[in-house]
């Protein structure tokens, strides 16, 4: 079971977001869909995936990658 946390950042279970399990993307004004381009996130906690292939587990849609030049594909 630790081995879900593996690739995630250093946070205790509470700050990681929901789980993804309903194979949808809400709408963002940057970065695409993930499940629509037959994209899948690693692991069940990402959030999106950055320009530059980085993962972000972020809560929230703003500020996700902004230092990792943007997001390329979203999983929430």
């Amino acid at each position: 079971m630790a081995g879900i946390f593996f690739s995630a950042p250093a946070a205790s279970a509470a700050t990681l977001p929901s789980t993804n399990t309903a194979h949808h993307c809400t709408r963002h004004t940057t970065g695409l869909c993930g499940w629509t381009h037959h994209q899948k996130p690693k692991d069940k906690y990402e959030t999106a995936k950055c320009v530059d292939a980085s993962l972000s587990y972020s809560q929230h849609s703003q500020g996700t990658c902004s230092h990792h030049h943007g997001v390329k594909y979203w999983f929430k």
